[in-house]
């Protein structure tokens, strides 16, 4: 008896199919005749959008905001690294 080989599905292709059941134009048994997909990873999949589908938007917005920080944070640092450097040149002069 040989293993099967698992299919892997891309994230569009999971979205794609996630969104048609949402839809509900189509029952779930014609969905996984038409993308060739267990019925059972159509719940999966729908469900997981329902549930996380939100994390779309509110990522991006929290993504921005720390990038923001991050920003902010280079530029003391920067500030900082400079005012070492003049230090440490007034400094060595005065030796």
């Amino acid at each position: 008896m040989t293993k099967g080989v698992r299919k892997r599905y891309s994230n569009g292709y999971k979205l794609k199919v996630a969104i048609a059941a949402i839809k509900g134009d189509k029952t779930v048994a014609q969905l996984s005749s038409e993308f060739g997909v267990m019925s059972s990873q159509i719940y999966t999949w729908k469900q997981q959008l329902l549930e996380d589908g939100a994390k779309i938007f509110a990522d991006k917005r929290r993504a921005e905001n720390q990038q923001k920080s991050v920003d902010k944070h280079h530029q003391v640092v920067g500030e900082l690294a400079a005012k070492c450097d003049f230090l440490s040149r007034v400094f060595d002069r005065s030796k």
